[in-house]
């Protein structure tokens, strides 16, 4: 009897596994943007020296970002601002918010 539970149950997991997706699948080509003649030109804002990852945000490997994100007042243990001081709780309402 045992035996037999033992066969089920490994025929069972070597189907799951062979129904598993392909990790690497086609890349999907992206038709050519096409530009309009009347679009408005928005005004962008100055670019700082920051290096910026792909998806917008600070790049946090070199120097200059690191110094940037420090927070203004005293930290906790764990090196997040500790906002019971005033000088935390201002730096933060500075910063935008995403929406």
């Amino acid at each position: 009897m045992k035996k037999i539970v033992c066969i089920l149950m490994s025929l069972l997991i070597m189907g799951t596994a062979s129904f598993a997706q392909d990790k690497a699948g086609k890349p999907v080509k992206k038709a050519p943007a096409t530009k309009t003649a009347a679009a408005p030109k928005t005004e962008e804002a100055p670019k700082t020296a920051t290096k910026m990852k792909k998806d917008g945000t600070p790049d946090m490997r070199y120097k200059e970002n690191k110094a940037a994100a420090k927070p203004a007042g005293p930290t906790k243990k764990d090196g997040t601002p500790d906002m019971r001081y005033k000088a935390n709780k201002a730096a933060k309402t500075d910063v935008p918010t995403k929406k």
